[in-house]
């Protein structure tokens, strides 16, 4: 269970082919960050950056009702769950979308950011 659920900000980009950007910040050991829908958005790519801390770990998860949450995939069909800083294409569209820090220690600081962009 996550000890806290850290807030997201929303910004929104205007160009040709409109996407919104989703950030996580402060995510630190156990946390949790509020799930988003982001379903108009079919490309999704997540920047994984900060400092992990002695076995920090983060996972981009994804639900269908907001209580079971699976791990989300790269092309590759490789979990996207992170020891180092990244960035990942997700292959699956899920309802719900949060990320989950697990393990590190008092240096965890994590951000997640998630871009999200519609087809044109």
């Amino acid at each position: 269970m996550a000890d806290a659920i850290r807030a997201v900000t929303r910004t929104d980009i205007q160009s040709a082919v409109p996407a919104a950007v989703f950030a996580w910040t402060g995510l630190d050991l156990d946390d949790s960050g509020i799930a988003i829908q982001c379903v108009d958005y079919v490309d999704r790519t997540v920047a994984i950056t900060g400092t992990f801390g002695a076995g920090g770990s983060v996972t981009l998860q994804g639900s269908n009702d907001n209580t079971n949450w699976f791990a989300l995939t790269d092309p590759q069909g490789n979990a996207i769950t992170k020891t180092a800083a990244a960035l990942e294409l997700v292959m699956e569209a899920p309802l719900y979308i949060r990320p989950l820090v697990t393990a590190g220690d008092g240096t965890t600081n994590l951000t997640v950011t998630l871009l999200c962009r519609r087809t044109s």
